[in-house]
């Protein structure tokens, strides 16, 4: 397993610190725009976006693709 880890940008990463970084980069407004889901256009926390991002997989896979290309280029 930490073999595979190895090569992998997002481990040590946590959940809380993308959306963190992903807001005080682009804003909510931004956010929403760039993945529309509604924890990031209408109950917008890093609270509410935790819970909604743990819970749907697909939308975390959007989140932290866009923290990669944003500061992992």
């Amino acid at each position: 397993m930490v073999e595979q880890q190895k090569n992998n940008p997002l481990h040590g990463i946590t959940l809380e610190k993308v959306v963190t970084d992903l807001h005080a980069h682009y804003g909510w407004e931004k956010l929403g725009l760039l993945i529309k889901i509604d924890c990031f256009i209408n109950n917008q926390s890093i609270k509410s976006s935790l819970k909604f991002l743990r819970r749907m997989p697909w939308a975390r896979k959007k989140v932290e693709d866009l923290f990669l290309e944003t500061f992992h280029k």
